[in-house]
């Protein structure tokens, strides 16, 4: 299945507090413009994806956020466990201003998409990758799920409620849905 241009994820989700600990936790209070404002300036991402025998497997990644969707290119053992396992989870490198999606990765099949992308990848990395000699797909990863939260290491401790902000966003089917190629 390929993904194809399209302008889906302008939509805010519907933000609710996540369940940590055991229980409800954070005010939900971070709006989704927060979140992506972090995946735009990230410069590394940490994918986590399961191998064909179920066993996981996590690794870091250059990527860009555009158009409510990350765009990763990878030909490492993720590739292989993407296209038995597609499921994938994207974060950040940070503890403690930490974005976290849960979605479904999918290789872009839209050659004027794909040119976006490395355009934004090139200029993010002042790297020089070629849309027409690409090492590897590039995969999109819309979020069906993402949570968020922040604090200052200084605020942690035994009373902390230094995850008083998390916020669990959900995304509505049509925000997750993709214009999908079925040549295949």
């Amino acid at each position: 299945m390929e993904i194809q241009a399209g302008t889906g994820g302008r939509e805010d989700p519907e933000s609710s507090q996540p369940w940590m600990f055991g229980g409800r936790a954070g005010s939900a209070e971070l709006a989704w413009s927060w979140a992506t404002a972090r995946l735009k300036e990230a410069r590394n991402y940490w994918i986590a994806t399961t191998r064909p025998d179920g066993r996981p497997h996590s690794r870091p990644v250059w990527g860009v956020w555009l158009d409510g969707a990350f765009y990763f290119s990878t030909g490492s053992l993720a590739a292989q466990n993407l296209a038995t396992h597609p499921a994938i989870t994207v974060h950040l490198e940070s503890g403690s201003k930490v974005v976290i999606i849960e979605g479904v990765a999918e290789t872009v099949g839209d050659f004027s998409l794909v040119e976006r992308v490395v355009s934004l990848y090139n200029e993010k990395y002042n790297w020089n990758v070629d849309p027409n000699q690409l090492p590897g797909a590039f995969y999109a990863v819309r979020p069906q799920v993402a949570f968020g939260w922040h604090f200052e290491e200084s605020e942690v401790g035994p009373e902390s409620t230094a995850l008083g902000n998390a916020t669990r966003w959900s995304f509505r089917r049509s925000l997750v849905s993709f214009a999908i190629d079925s040549s295949d």
